[in-house]
């Protein structure tokens, strides 16, 4: 019989693709390699987060070997744009149904929604064990957002791959305890599965350039509040947007979004027609620009949109924190407010935009205080955010596992 490897990783994004939902699988295949551990990787052909140079269809990274299937790839901006792509990925990978054979185990993750039925599929065929990593929980995010009726058809088949998944999990990993909470409540699945393993950010040694060559300081006195990442339909918006609208008369304050997501280009166009002139938006940014912007940065956002914390995580969140800047957050209580409550920064309930600017104001005006904050965010992230800490966990869930 033929011998049988340890690890697959089976995700829509990967090596060499810059988004959090790629590079987080990677690191973490990256440390089980480290490990011991025989890794492999079935995903998606990069083209949408790529940095435009051709990927071969396999290729082997970092000891990993990486196979890749392409798909329809459509404009993610509408709902229907990702059902097609969410559904063409998931099917280039049924396709592939048999390579799972050859592994003792899965990883395998929450985007696509759909696409974790292949790997129950393979624990139920081939006894493969199943490692599910809910990064964003559904149908409920897309009820809660508007996108799904409660009871429509795409809903009702969501709730029975839910049932198929969770069912047949050897482990489930939950972003933040709240989450794991929720999973515990309403999903059929033994609390002792549920493990709590937080998303993280790299830290090492970065070149930046010098403070009077950064792109993102105009030299002035100004104090700069920064959102980078997803704007999408869980992030709330709104509260920011109106919070810049009270601040727009005041010349200290600057506001710098850089990311992706189907609200990025109504912030774009809302900032121009009204003439919002502290606003300054660009694409996702990565390497030396990316770094160059936290650098630049005084106090980060981070939102979600009101009853979805437990549903989904704001990835962003531990690149601020690993560069000791402090947060303001637009989300329900939780982990994230929970570090904030520590002095992390501070936090306000959606539709609060009156109180994010006070708040913004308040640690431009408290330097000493502001400082602090910076420290405790530092200390945080060291602690609980840092990739060795993180990725630890998945090797020893791995090890128990397998």
């Amino acid at each position: 019989m033929k011998h049988k490897k340890d690890i697959l990783f089976l995700c829509q994004f990967f090596y060499p693709e810059y988004i959090s939902s790629a590079t987080l699988p990677f690191d973490t295949a990256v440390a089980l390699k480290k490990a011991g551990f025989s890794v492999d990787a079935l995903c998606g052909y990069p083209k949408e987060y790529a940095a435009g140079e051709e990927v071969p269809m396999t290729e082997t990274a970092e000891g990993i070997r990486i196979r890749r299937v392409k798909y329809i790839q459509i404009g993610r901006k509408g709902f229907l744009g990702r059902i097609v792509n969410y559904f063409s990925f998931t099917f280039m990978i049924f396709l592939n149904l048999w390579r799972l054979a050859g592994y003792r185990s899965v990883v395998v993750y929450s985007n696509p929604p759909v696409l974790p039925w292949v790997a129950a599929l393979a624990r139920a065929l081939f006894g493969t064990k199943l490692i599910f990593v809910a990064y964003d929980l559904y149908p409920e995010i897309a009820v809660n957002t508007g996108a799904l009726r409660e009871g429509s058809l795409i809903c009702r088949m969501m709730n029975r791959i839910n049932r198929s998944v969770y069912r047949r999990a050897d482990a489930v990993v939950a972003l933040s305890s709240e989450m794991k909470e929720f999973i515990k409540e309403n999903r059929e699945i033994g609390e002792e599965k549920i493990h709590l393993i937080p998303n993280w950010y790299e830290n090492k040694p970065r070149e930046m350039t010098g403070e009077g060559e950064n792109p993102f300081l105009t030299g002035e006195e100004q104090f700069i509040v920064s959102y980078f990442g997803n704007m999408g339909t869980a992030q709330d918006m709104q509260t920011i947007l109106d919070a810049i609208r009270l601040l727009r008369d005041e010349k200290k304050y600057r506001f710098l979004f850089a990311g992706h997501g189907n609200k990025m280009a109504q912030l774009r166009r809302i900032a121009e027609e009204e003439k919002l002139e502290n606003v300054r938006v660009f694409d996702f940014l990565r390497g030396k620009d990316f770094l160059n912007a936290l650098a630049a940065t005084d106090c980060a956002l981070v939102s979600l949109e009101r009853g979805l914390t437990g549903l989904c995580v704001p990835s962003k969140t531990y690149s601020y924190m690993m560069e000791g800047i402090p947060l303001l957050a637009i989300m329900d209580p939780g982990d994230i407010v929970r570090d904030i409550e520590t002095g992390a920064g501070r936090w306000v309930r959606n539709g609060e935009a009156r109180a994010l600017a006070d708040h913004i104001r308040h640690m431009a005006e408290n330097p000493e205080e502001h400082s602090r904050m910076r420290h405790v965010c530092r200390k945080l992230y060291l602690e609980k955010y840092t990739t060795e800490v993180c990725t630890g966990m998945y090797v020893e869930l791995l090890k128990e596992t397998l």
